[in-house]
């Protein structure tokens, strides 16, 4: 590969956050002579060095655009073989399954993902929890990993789901949140690594992990 040596797509299946999460990631690649493409284009994924795969709304929906538009397979090879970061519903889709929609998921990584049961449970301060979790909230870095380079353990990133990953294999969990109990909020394996919350709306925490990305060789 010479012209995309240097590469990161961000794979555009008309459900993600494009704008804001490619900005994060051209942001952090500044003068790095790393390349960062929105692309709706099986080849220009398949070309890349790395792939980012965000997604935003209901998963039914996510995974039919992803399927419609001719990006799966490619989506597919990439997170076979090369660094595959997945935001929201990006790394939701990784799994097998998720109870929105009782939808299939890529099987990428063993799990389900399931909705919050917080129906009259209370916070400490007497408030209702509010389902979607929507705001900062901590990540406990539950698994050593080459992305928390730099990450305070601890560190406040930005929330916004209603549904969460559980992965069947607990050293997948790499990342955990509290919110009326503990959840994954980051799962890896091999050369994937994605998060519930959105990097690209978490301030420096969240670019510190978008450019550790951009340097990680799993």
């Amino acid at each position: 590969m010479t012209s995309s040596s240097n590469t990161v797509a961000v794979v555009d299946y008309g459900m993600g956050n494009l704008r804001s999460v490619s900005q994060a990631v051209q942001a952090v690649a500044q003068d790095s002579g790393v390349q960062v493409i929105i692309t709706s284009r099986p080849e220009d994924v398949r070309a890349a060095t790395r792939v980012v795969l965000p997604g935003q709304g209901a998963m039914p929906d996510c995974m039919r655009e992803l399927r419609e538009s001719g990006l799966l397979e490619s989506v597919l090879e990439a997170a076979a073989q090369k660094p595959l970061f997945g935001v929201c519903v990006g790394m939701q889709m990784l799994l097998d399954h998720s109870a929105e929609g009782d939808t299939p998921g890529l099987g990428l990584m063993p799990g389900e993902v399931v909705k919050f049961d917080l129906a009259g449970r209370l916070q400490a301060d007497g408030s209702r929890f509010k389902v979607p979790q929507m705001g900062w909230n901590q990540v406990r870095q539950a698994q050593p990993h080459a992305l928390w380079a730099g990450v305070p353990d601890d560190s406040y990133f930005y929330f916004v789901h209603s549904f969460y990953a559980r992965p069947s294999d607990v050293r997948h969990s790499v990342g955990e949140a509290d919110y009326g109990g503990r959840f994954t909020a980051a799962v890896a394996r091999d050369n994937i690594f994605a998060t519930q919350f959105h990097p690209e709306k978490s301030a420096s925490h969240g670019l510190a992990l978008f450019r550790n990305f951009l340097h990680w060789n799993p």
